[in-house]
């Protein structure tokens, strides 16, 4: 594929860069720097979006999205990481919209798309359990068809935004008679349900963005099944390869690399420092292959195929890249490193370097942990 911008994508990115300029939110505790924000502040930001028809950011005109090309999709997240904007909520918009493109009715397109497009509608992913996170495919919770509905009881863990969201999509186990990849299905869940709790994980980074969701007899419609029943473990993994591949994050490694550099330049004792410079370097060749890689996989994407393997190498490269990008924070940031607290949103919130670098030590898990995407590697390339 031809890497060399067009003059209309040229003026594409003017245009973004013109319009981020002008609406990201200005938060002077550290939105440009990759701290975590509030609620209020992120869905403030995704009606912005909305307003403007960009909200689904990746999404064909067919299903309410701007119809970028793969070109300007890429522009677009950089030019968005390169302002400091919040980056979209990833579970509506890059995993579930894909998902019922593919999967859903014309009834579940025509209801939810729309609703995840303009901003009504936050989701959260109900898939790891306890027990049950690398080796997914072992999950217990249990729905079981009783005429238009599933009655569903069991329990999700490290479920992301789950106390902001008003949706859940589900894996759920609906047999038991048969292999347990073949006895997984794929719901739709209003998190307004009655029998439905959530409970808060504060993680090492002091935030609250994780909780343990529990169900106990939550009726479901039936109509809220994706696909067909035992097809879940195949939504799974077509999901799973858009979730990696937008783990790889380039243009915010591109904006947190920038902010190390700028850092550093500004320190006297710093920014002549040869372990520093030679840090630097190699971060940013790391950074140039990624993006050349996340490249093809979109380019693939455009020409109408799902993600192949290049997902699995993308997530693992992409959050390896974050993981050494952020200790070169901690390693060279200075002041920048220590923490502060103050309130957002009614929530202690902690900023500084050090909460962004124990926010990604988990980032090598989520999404399929990196041991495990390099199995996948392994099978699809080298056949073992």
């Amino acid at each position: 594929m031809n890497f060399d911008h067009s003059p209309e994508d040229q003026a594409f990115r003017a245009e973004v860069r013109a319009w981020m300029e002008a609406n990201t939110p200005r938060d002077p505790s550290g939105i440009a720097t990759g701290m975590r924000i509030g609620k209020e502040t992120q869905f403030a930001w995704e009606k912005t979006l909305a307003k403007r028809g960009w909200l689904a950011w990746s999404w064909p005109k067919e299903f309410g999205g701007p119809g970028f090309t793969v070109t300007q999709r890429d522009i677009f997240d950089d030019e968005r990481a390169r302002a400091g904007a919040p980056s979209v909520g990833p579970f509506g918009v890059m995993m579930l919209g894909p998902v019922l493109m593919h999967f859903g009715t014309p009834e579940q397109q025509q209801y939810f798309l729309p609703r995840i497009a303009n901003g009504e509608h936050a989701w959260c992913q109900g898939y790891s359990e306890p027990g049950s996170g690398s080796d997914l495919a072992s999950l217990k919770t249990q729905a079981v068809r009783i005429g238009d509905e599933y009655v569903v009881n069991g329990q999700k863990i490290w479920t992301t935004q789950a106390h902001w969201a008003d949706w859940i999509f589900c894996l759920v186990r609906t047999s038991t008679e048969t292999s347990k990849q073949q006895g997984i299905s794929f719901l739709l869940i209003d998190m307004k349900t009655p029998g439905i709790e959530v409970r808060p994980i504060i993680t090492i980074d002091g935030h609250h963005h994780l909780n343990e969701v529990f169900f106990t007899d939550v009726k479901v419609p039936a109509k809220n099944l994706v696909g067909t029943e035992g097809q879940g473990w195949t939504i799974a993994k077509f999901l799973l390869t858009h979730e990696r591949t937008g783990i790889a994050a380039v243009g915010d490694s591109r904006r947190q690399l920038s902010w190390l550099k700028q850092t550093i330049a500004r320190d006297p004792a710093m920014k002549d420092n040869p372990h520093a410079r030679r840090r630097i370097t190699e971060l940013e060749v790391d950074l140039m292959a990624l993006e050349y890689t996340n490249l093809r996989t979109l380019d693939r994407i455009s020409r109408g195929q799902s993600p192949g393997p290049e997902s699995s190498g993308l997530k693992i490269k992409g959050t390896e890249l974050q993981q050494a990008i952020s200790e070169a924070q901690l390693e060279f940031g200075g002041l920048h490193a220590m923490p502060w607290e103050e309130d957002v949103d009614g929530e202690p919130v902690y900023r500084a370097a050090s909460t962004r670098y124990n926010f990604l030590r988990a980032c090598t898990i989520y999404g399929g942990s990196n041991e495990i995407q390099k199995n996948v590697l392994a099978k699809v390339l080298v056949g073992l």
